[in-house]
């Protein structure tokens, strides 16, 4: 290649790097960019490998320049990317939030609670505050509310893998706080709030104080005064009450219609020593609810706009009373629906109750049948399919349902350009075929990784030595080479049906040229050579909540992939590699993504 064409194909190289940069936060890759060149350039196949080394330096020079670089860089170039940009960019935009000018920062919070892994319900306000944060030069805080130590009993584990899938969903967040060690801030808001006359310690018995709610009556307590509250709220602090006790309700409107509002409790009483918190033991007894903890920290943090699920307006109204009472501005609020995933299971309650009846039949939280981040992320599905559906799907109010095949068509968009075809067959039959070494003087078999992304390479299939050519083909398609008398093994040759016998099917080799198939009309199908360093292939395929376990040989190369990679099974579908061992046989394990 000469230096003016070398020059020019290089300038073509920076468009599409930099665009396919700005289209992913400011990060490039060598495949898509390699795609779009030889898709518009097909004489320099012969040259691939020559143009993918101009990619690859090409990208490296366009990722090592910050975001806003790029972009500038982008504006003296090729202006008509962004222009590009911009309408990819509208068709995805979200709406403005309410009041958006009254607020001089605008500060969004994630608040989980850590009790378990987080699923695609809870991804979605999380990607939704992230982005609102991000779009108004915000700030993003994430806050784990874990005041709860007895019925929704914070994991450990929890608070980790929580942080993990959020970086891996692309959430960004600038604050974080833990709400446990938060205490004393919430025990000196309560002492304020019964100061202001705003709440008072209840020693009614559960079922004494039902009665007075749901006559619309005052429980006996409620008119004491603030010095009396204020003594009573001390001595719950100090251990001189047991569980249920007493506990410090928030003031509201006693003739309220719905009786979960009536002067809700704002703190109780749980004995820690019997059910302690993995983060501060038993340190504490009295412990705010996740009203009273969530409403004090979404105004001391300065939160501005508050987007959770639409099963949290009456909390919405519980909060206000206390707001009313301290005399702060409520925070702005949007409503989310439910959100469901076909075919996985997205509730914690069932997952944990899976888990505790079946503990050998699943293998935790992130189990592929699951609809968990982490279950997700093991599938083999890409964050950026999983924030693409969330931003789809929006802020309505309305509950969604994203189907199985609409993450799948996302996904496989994504990884489709980049992932390497290989094959493997699940009901083996073997294929002797004849004659072929009369007719053909060396047989390395070279066939490319994806047909249009040439960066990815190819790999050889080398009979030459071989005393005899045996390949195997899935059953299906030796029942159909029965029938039709013949087929073209994809990449190698056409054959024609003699006999089936116990060590498997005759066949005569005719030629290798494309046009013969296309003439004989025979099907062009995938094998897998019977070689010595053929690879034993286990796949887990998801089926609701059955498992399959399949089980099969595939060619060589696949125990060149590593764990992680995303590649298709040749007319099976797109996988995930999970696991490479290496003992008498080599054996590559996978998890089934989509079709």
């Amino acid at each position: 290649m000469n230096r003016d064409l070398r020059n020019k194909l290089r300038d073509e190289i920076l468009r599409f790097a930099l665009k396919n940069a700005l289209d992913h936060d400011g990060k490039a890759a060598i495949g898509p960019v390699m795609s779009k060149i030889m898709g518009r350039h097909p004489e320099f196949r012969d040259k691939a490998r020559e143009v993918v080394e101009i990619v690859k330096e090409v990208v490296k020079e366009v990722n090592s320049l910050t975001y806003s670089q790029q972009r500038r860089l982008a504006e003296e170039k090729y202006p008509d990317i962004l222009i590009e940009e911009e309408k990819v960019e509208k068709k995805k935009e979200l709406p403005p939030l309410p009041n958006f000018k009254k607020y001089n920062k605008i500060r969004t919070r994630f608040a989980p609670n850590p009790d378990f892994f987080i699923h695609l319900g809870n991804a979605r306000p999380a990607i939704l505050s992230s982005e609102y944060a991000k779009n108004y030069k915000g700030i993003m805080i994430l806050r784990f509310e874990d005041t709860d130590p007895k019925t929704k009993t914070p994991m450990p584990e929890a608070y980790r893998s929580i942080r993990e899938d959020l970086k891996w969903l692309g959430v960004k967040w600038d604050e974080e706080y833990i709400q446990s060690l938060r205490m004393r801030i919430y025990y000196d808001m309560a002492r304020d709030l019964i100061v202001k006359g705003g709440a008072y310690v209840d020693l009614c018995s559960r079922d004494e104080f039902l009665q007075y709610k749901l006559s619309r009556k005052p429980c006996p307590h409620r008119e004491s005064s603030s010095e009396t509250n204020l003594e009573l709220f001390e001595k719950m602090l100090s251990g001189d009450f047991n569980e249920g006790e007493a506990v410090l309700r928030v003031k509201t409107d006693i003739s309220h219609p719905d009786p979960s509002v009536i002067d809700w409790v704002a703190f109780r009483i749980i004995d820690t020593s019997k059910t302690p918190h993995p983060i501060v033991g038993d340190k504490y007894i009295v412990w705010p609810t996740y009203n009273f903890a969530a409403a004090v920290d979404d105004y001391l943090l300065g939160v501005t706009h508050i987007l959770r699920g639409k099963e949290h307006a009456v909390n919405t109204l519980k909060q206000k009373y206390l707001y009313r009472h301290m005399g702060w501005d409520y925070p702005e609020v949007i409503n989310l629906g439910r959100l469901k995933l076909e075919g996985l299971i997205l509730s914690k309650s069932k997952i944990k109750e899976l888990l505790k009846l079946y503990p050998k039949l699943f293998s935790g939280p992130d189990d592929i049948r699951f609809g968990t981040i982490a279950s997700l992320r093991n599938r083999g599905i890409l964050p950026e399919a999983i924030k693409e559906v969330i931003l789809e799907v929006g802020v309505k109010g309305t509950d969604a349902t994203i189907s199985w095949d609409n993450i799948a068509a996302i996904n496989r968009k994504l990884i489709d350009p980049t992932a390497k075809r290989v094959m493997a067959v699940f009901n083996p039959v073997k294929l002797i075929i004849n004659n072929i070494f009369e007719a053909v003087d060396e047989l390395k078999i070279k066939i490319p990784y994806h047909p249009e992304n040439k960066a990815l390479g190819e790999r050889v299939i080398d009979f030459t030595n071989s005393a005899m050519v045996e390949v195997y083909i899935e059953r299906k398609d030796a029942e159909m080479l029965k029938k039709s008398g013949f087929i073209r093994l994809m990449e190698f040759c056409n054959v024609k049906y003699l006999s089936e016998s116990k060590t498997g099917i005759e066949v005569e080799f005719i030629d290798r040229k494309l046009e013969t198939a296309k003439k004989l009309k025979a099907s062009i199908i995938h094998w897998v050579p019977g070689l010595p360093d053929v690879v034993e292939v286990i796949l887990l395929q998801p089926e609701g909540l059955k498992l399959n376990k399949l089980r099969g040989i595939g060619e060589p190369a696949l125990f060149e992939l590593h764990p992680g990679e995303r590649v298709q099974l040749i007319r099976l579908g797109f996988a995930k590699v999970t696991k490479l061992t290496k003992g008498k046989t080599k054996r590559i394990k996978l998890a089934y993504m989509h079709a």
